[in-house]
């Protein structure tokens, strides 16, 4: 049977593979491992995103830790990073995020955090995993039963928070923000005007359908546009739970991960605040960042594609930044995950201090082409005894020398296997990344 948890929580279509006996399971277990862990009727903290089936999964949800003799804090609609950060502030014992991030409205998922905000480990979900559905969990009756308890005034309180963590003010800039319709709808309009900045918010009314729907940071373009419809200084793009930032300058081009990742090590470097002088990046991050950083004299360590793996490794070395091409950042002298609010913060406030343009910053890197195809309808599972792809990889690593590299890998949420592929041309990367998909398509085919 293959692992539940992928590298974010449970997640698949809701109401099909993630259903709310799944979700009502989920809950009892959680109780069950904190009882373990000594805790006496413990209270977890629920946050979701505005999807329509976050609802159904809530309430599924705070079903199992109630009836399992814990206390649910439903929060309602608030970002990622917002539940890690209320389930220390309120000192729940866990805390649950209703997301499914990126992904369409039909998806959703379930994540988890310790009570001290960061994400569970590996063999923490798979503790879970054990007592999902075993007998002798904790069936408690009458007043030892849990309850379900509201708090409306939570997302104020995260809002407060990420004003007083920054250490800058906007006053004067003008931003775009597209809010994807989903978490950073309420938020991130609210936390950039008190900073000073003028706002023209973009996609911020979720109606619980239309979140992700061709806006939010999967869709740069359209932020991009809009900064130079309005003549902003630069543009800020969340995911539907707001723990990711893409970026757009004055001219309309898309600031990603990476580059974002590269601004602020170097700010962080000039004022002597980058612990460890090191940065930790996944093995998707582009080359032309390690190369960078290189020529700044700043370490790069690489993880495994996830921002748990990131943050695992940042906790152990004692590094404070770290983040992914797809815009997870960390600042883990700011918070205990990635914020996508916090991060489009601190990127404004480096804009701010060094009355430089964003187009500018962001030249402290030379992106080489890249191109990630995505193989769908294959056995990922089949992928490590494949020694044809391997084959094939091997070959196209030949071609490209030390002026390229290549990285094959089943995606962690999605049924696909992942082709990525740099080199000195569009072309070059292009070719080598066709050939390889041919392979896999040709040998895995389900």
């Amino acid at each position: 049977m293959s692992r539940l948890f992928g590298t974010d929580g449970v997640r698949g279509v809701a109401n099909t593979d993630l259903t709310p006996e799944l979700a009502l399971s989920l809950g009892r277990a959680l109780v069950a491992v904190l009882i373990e862990e000594g805790h006496t009727r413990p209270s977890i903290l629920i946050g979701r995103d505005p999807r329509w089936s976050g609802e159904l999964l809530e309430a599924a949800l705070a079903a199992g830790i109630t009836s399992a003799g814990g206390n649910a804090l439903t929060v309602g609609v608030i970002p990622t990073p917002g539940v890690a950060y209320l389930t220390t502030a309120v000192g729940a014992a866990a805390g649950a995020m209703i997301s499914a991030s990126h992904n369409p409205v039909g998806d959703n998922g379930i994540k988890f955090f310790g009570g001290d905000g960061y994400k569970l480990r590996d063999d923490e979900e798979d503790r879970l995993e054990e007592l999902i559905g075993a007998d002798g969990l904790p069936r408690p009756s009458g007043t030892d039963v849990g309850r379900i308890i509201p708090d409306h005034a939570a997302v104020l309180r995260y809002i407060d928070h990420l004003v007083n963590t920054a250490d800058t003010d906007l006053g004067g800039m003008r931003v775009v923000l597209d809010g994807s319709n989903g978490s950073a709808s309420e938020v991130a309009p609210q936390v950039y005007r008190r900073l000073g900045a003028t706002v023209i918010d973009l996609n911020c009314k979720p109606d619980g359908a239309n979140i992700n729907d061709g806006v939010g940071s999967t869709h740069p373009e359209v932020v991009c546009k809009a900064v130079v419809q309005h003549s902003a200084e630069l543009g800020i793009s969340h995911d539907g739970d707001a723990d990711r930032l893409i970026a757009a300058d004055a001219r309309g081009n898309v600031v990603d991960g990476d580059a974002i990742l590269a601004i602020l090590a170097r700010d962080r470097q000039q004022r002597d605040v980058l612990a460890e002088n090191t940065v930790v990046t996944t093995v998707m991050t582009n080359l032309g960042f390690k190369r960078a950083m290189q020529g700044l004299g700043i370490d790069v360590v690489e993880t495994a594609v996830g921002d748990r793996y990131v943050l695992e490794d940042m906790r152990g070395r004692g590094a404070v930044l770290g983040g992914e091409q797809s815009g997870h950042i960390i600042q883990l002298d700011k918070g205990t995950t990635g914020d996508g609010i916090l991060s489009a913060v601190a990127l404004m406030g480096v804009v701010k201090r060094s009355e430089a343009t964003l187009h500018d910053l962001a030249q402290v890197m030379t992106r080489l082409p890249q191109v990630l195809i995505n193989v769908p309808d294959v056995d990922k599972g089949r992928l490590d005894a494949t020694q044809a792809v391997w084959d094939a990889v091997a070959v196209e690593e030949g071609r490209l020398g030390d002026d390229g590299r290549v990285l094959v890998r089943p995606s962690g949420t999605e049924p696909v296997i992942r082709v990525m592929v740099e080199a000195m041309t569009q072309d070059d990367a292009h070719g080598s990344a066709e050939r390889i998909a041919d392979v896999i398509r040709d040998t895995l085919a389900i």
